[in-house]
């Protein structure tokens, strides 16, 4: 299970790297997003995975390998909303960009 975790993070995080080099916005902005799914996944994996545990320890417990951390969940949870909104914000301003400009490449000039 770790072995796919981990592998589905390199390509999570290498698609995104790839597309964040790519000259159009738009192409970007998707990497941007893929990038953010693979630290939120990086972020929730930190946590431990764990199937069928408590999230809360409680008082008195003496092993806490017994339950599971819900920091990184919470975090994860705030991300994926911040993301969100980021990811809206940027395509309102590639909007307006390409109806300024009437191209959607980075530096201006249309491909050939």
């Amino acid at each position: 299970m770790e072995i796919l975790f981990a592998i589905a993070i390199g390509i999570l995080s290498g698609s995104g790297v790839w597309l964040l080099l790519r000259p159009r916005t738009f192409q970007m902005i998707v990497g941007l997003a893929l990038l953010s799914y693979a630290v939120n996944l990086f972020i929730f994996g930190m946590g431990r995975l764990a199937i069928g545990k408590a999230p809360i320890v409680a008082p008195g417990a003496a092993d806490p390998a017994l339950y599971a951390d819900p920091l990184p969940q919470a975090l994860v949870l705030t991300a994926i909303v911040i993301g969100f909104a980021t990811t809206a914000l940027l395509l309102v301003v590639l909007l307006v960009a390409r109806g300024l400009t009437g191209t959607d490449h980075v530096d201006g000039r249309e491909s050939q």
